[in-house]
């Protein structure tokens, strides 16, 4: 109606301005020549047409392009829905991930249920990287507990990167023994001896005074701590091959009972292990044994790496760092005892049921605790695991704690069940 009126003038001014001739204002008397008042009427209802015919084909095209253009359903048909596809298209149309999906045909939409209207095309999502990836990029993880001593924690942390790092090993210990396990990760370079080390391949030779880095301690070389348990070559080299008393378990004897039970020892771990000296005995053996210790006033990891043992800077309070079911042998050397919590050692005691495989042995060697509490508190914690009881030996303790505090030794071996 709008198109049909605007002609409609256009047409009358036409006729008006044709009549009109060549009129002046001068003859009829008006202000202004009403020739030139109708041509200028006459240009604008043509410039009014032609903009609404630009605005009517550009509207065409722009809704074209978005479809979701007109917004309500006054200005525009309903749009018929699209044809099924012909059949070359219709497989890649059909889904490949799902059996029932792939199995139904291409079917267009409803026309009943509501109008078919296209969907614009989904911009790419971002492929984030796999969450495996996102843990492993942690530079530098703490452990919660380490947050509860932000001081040491600094202590720790306060260094020059890319360089040398500090002589703090004491440091590093007291925040291990504190929860803060495994401690952070460091960008310096690990402090070592000026001289090339000459290392013997034995085990039980003279531990070399050039390997010797630390400062904290009171003696300054190996040869100074000879005095000290786990540091005299000559006395660690007669461990575990006597049998002296009943609390005694030799390692041939051990060996000869895992294989009589057709249980062979390959792997093997040493919990609270010194200097490493099972670990060593075990290695001329052809056993790998790595030893889990803690330096505790003296040099006892450094002792065992110049040994050529591995020594594990772990605490009795952590998760054992081994994969399930990997060792043939747990061994517990005089670390674990009854100033271990009863909770804390039953979940060291499940901790290595974890790591035993089926058939494997968990040896107790000189555990002490109170004669009273020996039955009454730690052989049915021990009893929960359900091994096999292959030794059970009960001793006097007849240092002067021991006297003190009525305390026994226990060395007991046991074997897991291959199937539980």
């Amino acid at each position: 109606m709008v198109g049909e009126a605007g002609w409609a003038i256009s047409a009358w001014v036409e006729q008006a301005v044709s009549s009109i001739g060549g009129g002046t204002g001068a003859e009829t008397g008006d202000p202004l020549p009403v020739r030139w008042v109708m041509v200028v009427v006459w240009y604008v209802v043509k410039l009014f047409l032609i903009a609404r015919k630009w605005a009517s084909q550009w509207v065409s095209t722009w809704s074209s392009s978005w479809p979701w253009w007109p917004p309500t359903s006054s200005l525009s048909t309903t749009s018929p829905p699209p044809s099924s596809p012909p059949p070359p298209l219709r497989r890649p149309l059909q889904s490949p991930t799902t059996s029932s999906a792939s199995s139904t045909p291409y079917a267009p939409p409803s026309t009943t249920s509501r109008a078919y209207t296209p969907t614009l095309p989904r911009p790419p999502r971002l492929r984030l990287p796999p969450p495996d990836l996102l843990l492993y990029s942690h530079l530098a993880p703490v452990a919660s507990a380490c947050h509860r001593h932000a001081t040491l924690l600094h202590r720790f942390m306060n260094y020059t990167p890319f360089s040398l790092c500090p002589l703090d090993s004491d440091l590093a210990e007291s925040l291990i023994l504190r929860g803060c396990h495994p401690l952070p990760r460091r960008r310096c370079f690990s402090p070592t001896p000026p001289k090339p080390l000459s290392l013997s391949s034995n085990p039980f030779s003279l531990l070399p005074d050039s390997a010797v880095i630390w400062s904290q301690y009171t003696c300054k070389s190996f040869s100074c701590l000879n005095s000290q348990s786990g540091f005299n070559m000559k006395v660690e080299n007669s461990k575990f091959i006597t049998n002296k008393s009943n609390l005694d378990l030799p390692i041939t004897q051990f060996l000869e009972i895992a294989r009589s039970a057709k249980s062979p020892i390959r792997l093997g771990l040493d919990i609270g292990g010194g200097t490493g000296t099972f670990a060593a005995q075990m290695k001329l053996l052809n056993v790998t044994v790595v030893t889990t210790t803690m330096n505790l006033g003296a040099p006892h990891s450094e002792a065992a790496a110049a040994r050529g043992v591995v020594p594990l800077h772990a605490p009795l309070q952590q998760r054992l760092p081994v994969f399930d079911g990997a060792a043939d042998l747990v061994r517990c050397g005089h670390a674990v005892n009854r100033w271990i919590p009863v909770v804390a050692m039953e979940f060291l005691f499940y901790d290595v049921d974890r790591v035993l495989r089926g058939g494997g042995y968990l040896w107790l060697d000189r555990f002490f605790c109170k004669g009273a509490d020996l039955e009454r508190v730690y052989r049915p914690v021990i009893g929960k695991l359900g091994y096999k009881t292959v030794k059970w030996a009960v001793g006097n303790k007849t240092d002067p704690s021991g006297l003190k505090n009525a305390e026994v030794y226990l060395t007991a071996l046991l074997q897991k069940p291959v199937a539980k």
